[in-house]
């Protein structure tokens, strides 16, 4: 077990850790003087850590990359108000030294009571032809152990370990809600949409040693992923409606909701606007459940400032929580002080005696 988590950066200000970390990225740049200096991002499972390191550099350009495990030890300080680590000393290691479920976020939720309560909804479907393809995806082993295991991205929502099955339980659940009070939406289409809008990120992503995109994954994206995914299962569903199939791949690629980002179509049909808010909202609050995780440790109820919602986030429950009264003074002791404390003398005139 690693003694210095990156959580635990605020207990740890100020101090000097040896710890370890896996390199989530390296960069190598030009100090003002032109020698170089090493950027890199740390993670392990509580987060991730910017560090520099200044001097010695050159000693260890070549000795690790992206991905390998390294040994640190170095100080943690704050620097525009977020920790930072500054490096002294670093070596690679071997991957018999350390335990992978030290590095990478996992859910802390049941995943087979995820998958339980997925299953669950599914087997509700009314439609023969939606309620079969989606059986198809959980029935195929190599889909549903990647399902169960895969990030829903790579940093902005659902990070982690079973993140992209606790995402879609979370967005199953709030479209069901949602039918309930706009009975004109076909469920079985949203809840196929809600399936299927990420599944290609099991294989746009790589989650061995930490988060980040395959070759696939940067050259295509999921979207395209996932259509090509379609297409294969639905070769193995005769006679699925043509209608249906070019709603579920609208709802794929119309799911991020605008152009900039990254959605080839805006969503054109209820279900499709439907997926994409609720996506949106999901995604979001996934991101400010996280972002207080990550800064339980502040009294402040305000957060550092969000990248990905381009804002600082106000931790209602701290906001709201009762204030720290300081105790009552005893009665008894300001009575006994108050007895110790003497008038002062009434001064007297030169000559006169004061009355008494």
């Amino acid at each position: 077990m690693k003694d210095f988590y990156i959580g635990e950066c605020a207990r740890h200000e100020n101090k000097v850790i040896t710890s370890s970390f896996v390199v989530v990225a390296k960069q190598i740049k030009p100090k003002k003087t032109g020698e170089p200096y090493l950027a890199l991002t740390l993670g392990d499972r509580s987060g991730q850590l910017e560090a520099k390191m200044w001097d010695n550099v050159e000693e260890v350009l070549d000795a690790f990359e992206q991905d390998d495990f390294l040994k640190i030890k170095g100080l943690i300080n704050k620097y525009k108000n977020r920790f930072q680590l500054t490096v002294h000393k670093l070596r690679k290691l071997g991957d018999t030294e350390i335990d992978f479920a030290d590095y990478l976020p996992k859910t802390t939720k049941d995943v087979d009571g995820l998958w339980q309560t997925l299953t669950g909804f599914v087997s509700s479907f009314q439609n023969p032809h939606l309620k079969s393809l989606v059986q198809a995806f959980m029935a195929d082993p190599e889909i549903a152990a990647a399902y169960r295991n895969a990030p829903a991205a790579k940093t902005l929502h659902h990070a982690y370990i079973g993140g992209l099955l606790d995402h879609v339980v979370s967005l199953f659940r709030s479209c069901d809600l949602m039918c309930q009070n706009y009975p004109q939406i076909n469920r079985d289409l949203l809840l196929t949409g809600a399936f299927l809008h990420d599944i290609g990120k099991i294989h746009e992503l790589t989650y061995n040693h930490s988060f980040s995109y395959t070759t696939k994954g940067q050259l295509l994206g999921h979207m395209i992923i996932e259509l090509e995914m379609l297409q294969a299962k639905l070769a193995l569903q005769p006679g699925f409606p043509d209608e249906l199939k070019t709603m579920i791949e609208h709802l794929i690629i119309s799911h991020h909701g605008q152009y900039d980002f990254g959605s080839p179509k805006l969503p054109m049909f209820p279900e499709a606007l439907m997926l994409h808010y609720l996506d949106d909202l999901d995604s979001k609050m996934e991101a400010m459940r996280a972002h207080f995780e990550r800064e339980s440790a502040f009294d402040s109820p305000w957060t550092s400032y969000n990248a990905s919602l381009g804002r600082p986030l106000l931790n209602t429950w701290k906001f709201l929580a009762p204030k720290k009264v300081a105790p009552p003074e005893d009665p008894l002791a300001t009575h006994d002080a108050e007895l110790d404390e003497s008038p002062d003398p009434t001064p007297a005139l030169p000559g006169i005696e004061p009355r008494r």
